[in-house]
């Protein structure tokens, strides 16, 4: 695979510069017209002949992972968030996963109440479920937790200080929505986790957006989404299906071909097949054929059905796969964005030395670089070249789909 050398991106750059007014006042303009996501991240893919948002969180962890040089940026933005959708919010609660012995997730919680305190807050951790624990190991030391219950109204109660003004939930909810969260007072709103919440949605809400910034810039929308389609009910459980499925991927990736030459692009294109709900990259296989499902062995078959807290899947995101042009010492890398109320706010790269450029990179062998270290890499400038065009417009096209998602999650109650 050899897209280090294809720079379709970098000779269509002055389509963002010479429309910066444009896309400025057409993001407030799309902004005003939803609820903004308090903060969200996406995982982007710069594959040189197009930009693309593989995956989209709604409850990020990796804050940690934002240097303190930009945490400031993020509890301006987040007093903007809070002042604007909780006003006179002054304690906010933070609502923590069960993650009692992932010392890398205590120091994002740690990062995350650092911000809310630089935004002027009165900030506590904890939940019903960590009431056990007077504190949680972080990698720098102990975090302190509050204890947490539930009051004879069913709301959240913090031990001291009462009810809080606004909850921040770092809890994907896959499980369900937890007892004690008062809907109007939590940001994110329960309606994003993923006991709702379909990767699917995500990829139709912003296929709208993508639409239009794209007859803005005069750009093929295939150059800032991948493309994608959904398989549902349980399909990989019954061999017809699977038959089908297998018939329907060849058909998508001959899209794909075509995709490629029409551009030049001398890659093999192959797919991603994803749960289309859950997280952590669990679940994830890369094709380049059909029949490559139809062949999975018994291990792989469970590994891509089974889920998050042991969900099974029900439905597939079967996904454009788009390889990275980036890396690091021969290894691939793709850019992490950080948002707060919409806007690109931290970047930082995931790179991850024991995984190809088309393959999920996030892995247990991934590594974490922050913007200010890449610089310091021997090409790392070039690494980082398109951090505030191509990828600050990714990510924050996806926090547009990402409030679409919310709307229309709301509309359908």
């Amino acid at each position: 695979m050899d897209t280090n050398n294809y720079n379709l991106l970098d000779n269509k750059l002055h389509v963002i510069e010479n429309n910066r007014q444009r896309l400025t006042e057409w993001f407030a303009l799309k902004r005003s017209e939803l609820k903004m996501p308090i903060y969200g991240s996406v995982d982007v893919r710069d594959s040189g002949f197009k930009i693309a948002v593989v995956d989209a969180n709604h409850f990020p962890a990796g804050f940690n992972n934002v240097p303190q040089s930009e945490r400031g940026t993020l509890a301006k933005l987040m007093k903007t968030h809070i002042e604007r959708d909780h006003p006179g919010s002054k304690h906010v609660h933070l609502y923590p996963e069960m993650h009692t012995r992932n010392q890398a997730y205590v120091e994002n919680l740690r990062t995350l109440k650092e911000i809310l305190n630089l935004a002027g807050y009165d900030v506590t951790v904890g939940s019903p479920e960590l009431s056990e624990f007077g504190n949680l190991a972080g990698i720098t030391g102990p975090l302190c937790l509050t204890r947490t219950g539930i009051d004879y109204d069913g709301k959240l109660q913090v031990e001291g200080k009462g009810r809080p003004d606004m909850v921040l939930l770092n809890n994907d909810l896959t499980k369900g929505v937890l007892p004690g969260l008062d809907v109007k007072s939590v940001s994110p709103p329960v309606e994003m986790g993923w006991h709702r919440r379909r990767k699917s949605e995500h990829f139709a809400a912003l296929d709208i957006y993508v639409a239009e910034v794209s007859e803005m810039l005069q750009l093929d929308p295939w150059m800032l989404k991948p493309l994608w389609f959904v398989s549902e009910e349980k399909c990989l459980e019954r061999n017809t299906c699977m038959v089908e499925l297998a018939a329907d991927i060849d058909h998508f990736i001959a899209q794909i071909q075509a995709k490629y030459d029409e551009y030049g692009v001398a890659d093999e294109p192959v797919v991603y097949v994803k749960n289309d709900r859950g997280t952590y990259g669990l679940g994830i296989l890369v094709i380049s054929e059909g029949k490559q499902l139809l062949n999975l062995s018994k291990r792989k078959l469970h590994k891509l059905t089974y889920g998050k807290g042991g969900a099974l899947a029900e439905d597939f995101l079967i996904q454009e796969g788009v390889p990275t042009a980036l890396e690091l010492n021969g290894s691939p890398v793709e850019p992490v964005v950080y948002l707060v109320d919409g806007e690109a706010a931290s970047w930082f790269y995931r790179h991850n030395p024991k995984r190809d450029r088309i393959g999920n990179l996030n892995s247990p062998s991934a590594q974490f670089i922050s913007r200010e270290d890449m610089l310091k890499e021997e090409n790392g400038q070039s690494i980082i070249r398109h951090a505030e065009n191509w990828h600050a417009l990714a990510a924050e096209l996806s926090m547009l789909a990402m409030g679409l998602e919310l709307q229309n999650q709301q509309v359908d109650e």
